[in-house]
């Protein structure tokens, strides 16, 4: 019996693996915008998009994992972290965004690569598979709808609309003025981790992360008539399903914008955050479909 307490207290710990032991550090240039980014493992390319309030070390539990089978390229989106943050709420259009992950593979001189993301990184990857279908192999979607479902919710599901007026606040002028890097990190549920964190956020551009949302996020009166290519690779899709900003409801339907095999998995007890919710259950999930043959 003190044995197994032993290994338990041994099991508890363990903290999360310090930022400077996961893969080689380098930066990309996304014409002009130098991106930052962290790299482990060879093989086929698996660019990691974080989300928001977060950064590249959110996969951290996914990376060793992946790193098996994959060269993993996690990256900080432009306007976090270590990466440029440029001025102007046009330097965080879609296009842009989606020209910093067509950046990512010519750097590393792939000519398809795996994309997973997560919040704005999905947004992001959705945004890849349409526009580069010839890019994207396959793509793998944590809590964030296809943008035809969110906003077909936007326009029709009152409680999508309520749970959605965090997103029309960050789209006025002063909304920055209003956030601070300790705030945006209490979601960060490891200490050690959370201290990290803050000295992330510390490092990035409020501005920046809020230019996401009034360069891109829909506006009102929200519309679900929008014309969107359909995405032609496979689709997974991880959805924690007490996510309180993205309703799941806007889950339906997306087989419809999915012209391959589409493999939904929604995760019960896990929040937005779905990767650090259920690290294991999800980085599991993601290696098994990546490797299944």
């Amino acid at each position: 019996m003190r044995a197994i307490l032993a290994c338990a207290c041994l099991i508890v710990a363990v903290g999360p693996v310090p930022a400077q032991e996961l893969g080689k550090e380098g930066f990309v240039d996304s014409n002009g915008v130098k991106l930052h980014y962290r790299s482990m493992g060879e093989g086929p390319l698996v660019v990691l998009l974080h989300g928001f309030p977060d950064y590249w070390y959110t996969w951290r539990d996914q990376m060793p994992a992946l790193s098996k089978h994959f060269q993993v390229v996690a990256i900080d989106l432009r306007g976090y972290n270590k990466s440029d943050q440029p001025e102007g709420v046009e330097q965080y259009r879609m296009d842009k965004l989606v020209g910093d992950v067509v950046a990512v593979l010519k750097h590393f001189k792939q000519k398809k690569a795996i994309v997973v993301g997560h919040d704005w990184g999905g947004a992001i990857a959705w945004n890849v598979a349409m526009m580069h279908p010839e890019l994207v192999e396959r793509l793998v979607i944590l809590n964030l709808p296809h943008p035809n479902g969110l906003l077909r919710e936007l326009a029709n599901n009152p409680q999508q609309h309520k749970n959605s007026a965090y997103a029309r606040e960050f789209q006025k002028p002063e909304a920055a003025k209003l956030l601070r890097p300790e705030f945006l990190v209490t979601w960060v549920k490891e200490a050690d981790a959370r201290k990290q964190y803050v000295e992330a956020m510390r490092r990035s551009s409020l501005e920046g992360m809020l230019n996401y949302y009034k360069a891109n996020y829909p506006r009102e009166p929200y519309k679900s008539d929008v014309k969107l290519p359909l995405v032609k690779c496979p689709v997974l899709m991880i959805h924690g399903l007490d996510d309180q900003y993205l309703l799941p409801g806007a889950l339906n339907d997306t087989w419809k914008w999915v012209e391959s095999e589409l493999t939904l998995v929604t995760v019960p007890g896990a929040g937005h955050f779905v990767h650090r919710d259920k690290p294991e259950f999800v980085t599991r999930k993601i290696a098994n479909w990546l490797t299944e043959k």
